[in-house]
């Protein structure tokens, strides 16, 4: 008989100190934290080196190594950087398409009819930004094969 109380999956799944959550997103704990940073929404690997930088931690620590005191000294460093991470991010952006779009630019029309923008063919390709191929069929008269015209 095998023993179910000791198997994971009946266990309630807490969230443990390998996934530290800076900023609201949680960042993986395996990965070094000069990689884990990018997993917020608008830090690239130039801005998570300086942001490291600047709070004076080594990037090759691990995520799950990093005490309390260290993570809080990464929130400072971007809150008082002044970078537009996460929800603020992606408001602006979709503020700016919404503009485009009102203004009735070439750019705004093109992001309204989901095609390319920056000047790619669509006679063929351009797969990613039209979806997948809609096929059309060819109408045919009633009355063809009956031979009545």
């Amino acid at each position: 008989m095998l023993d179910t109380s000791s198997d994971k999956a009946s266990q309630p799944r807490t969230l443990s100190k390998s996934m530290p959550r800076i900023i609201g997103v949680d960042i993986p704990g395996g990965k070094r934290i000069e990689i884990a940073l990018r997993y917020v929404y608008g830090l690239g690997p130039v801005n998570s080196l300086a942001i490291l930088a600047k709070a004076k931690i080594d990037p090759g620590i691990r995520a799950k190594d990093l005490s309390e005191q260290q993570l809080s000294q990464i929130v400072h460093a971007i809150q008082e950087g002044k970078y537009v991470i996460e929800g603020d991010l992606r408001r602006e952006i979709g503020l700016n398409l919404k503009r485009l779009q009102g203004i009735k630019c070439y750019r705004g029309i093109r992001h309204l009819r989901s095609l390319p923008v920056r000047g790619q063919r669509t006679q063929t390709n351009a797969r990613t930004r039209k979806g997948p191929r809609k096929t059309v069929g060819v109408q045919r008269n009633p009355n063809a094969k009956t031979g009545i015209h």
